[in-house]
């Protein structure tokens, strides 16, 4: 089963080639690798023609954003299955196999999200990120999040609904999710760590950008499309107990490492 990858880099050398070799590690045997850098002057380019050989194709040419650049890289991407990774986040070794043996014991799944490890920039662990189930309901309101390192999609509904909204610089990996609901996705969750998720100062987790008033903006935009497309959540507390009841274990270990994260804080 072939699995293509998307990674966007725009000035990371710092993390860059950690990002392509955890891709590469994995020697995972049908593997299609793009990367898309639209115009880094910080020595990226010397890291990518490094690798070229081992990308089914490298994409130099300015784009209108990340959303666009993704969407670039999948426009040569030719696999059976989707992912993308940021040029400064990693695969975890054998995620590629799991993934794959996934999809092949159940041909019904359109999108699969395991967990992440938060990193440092020294690569550090500092905390685990979880997936939760995902619902249109339980995201209008905020109480979903699916790792985007760790998730993967079918090319299908992808190429239906035109990709990512490359309008959307802030989040354009939740609206993907949505778009792929409100058009019949079936999505699937697994206990399974897959990726390194690597927040420092200057990214744009780590700056704060992201709960930004751009950032409620954009999420109201997509609120309206969820609800345009006639579904309604219920309280945000309501859609919160759901979620969490879906998988238990999860919620119980995300208590506790919570906990554990807190008490290292102190």
């Amino acid at each position: 089963m072939k699995i293509s990858i998307v990674t966007i880099s725009f000035n990371q050398a710092e993390y860059l080639e950690r990002s392509i070799r955890s891709v590469l590690d994995q020697n995972y045997p049908d593997l299609e690798y793009v990367i898309v850098d639209p115009g880094s002057s910080d020595g990226s380019r010397e890291i990518i023609d490094k690798y070229r050989d081992r990308f089914a194709k490298v994409i130099f040419e300015p784009d209108q954003g990340p959303a666009d650049g993704l969407n670039k890289g999948f426009s040569h991407a030719t696999g059976e299955i989707y992912g993308y990774l940021n040029s400064d986040d990693t695969l975890l070794p054998g995620s590629l196999s799991f993934v794959a043996e996934q999809f092949n014991n159940a041909a019904e799944i359109d999108v699969l999200s395991g967990h992440a490890y938060i990193v440092d920039k020294f690569d550090n662990v500092v905390q685990k990120v979880f997936s939760h189930p995902f619902s249109l309901g339980a995201y209008a309101v905020g109480s979903c999040v699916l790792v985007q390192q760790s998730t993967f999609f079918k090319p299908g509904l992808f190429k239906k609904i035109g990709g990512f909204n490359k309008e959307n610089r802030i989040s354009w990996d939740g609206e993907l999710m949505v778009d792929f609901a409100i058009n019949g996705a079936k999505f699937k969750l697994v206990r399974k760590f897959l990726s390194c998720f690597r927040i420092y100062d200057e990214s744009i987790t780590g700056s704060g950008q992201q709960v930004s008033e751009k950032y409620k903006i954009q999420h109201q935009k997509i609120v309206k499309k969820i609800l345009d497309a006639g579904f309604r959540p219920r309280s945000k507390y309501w859609e919160w107990l759901i979620t969490r009841a879906k998988d238990p274990l999860s919620t119980v270990e995300r208590i506790i490492d919570g906990f554990l994260h807190r008490k290292r804080l102190v």
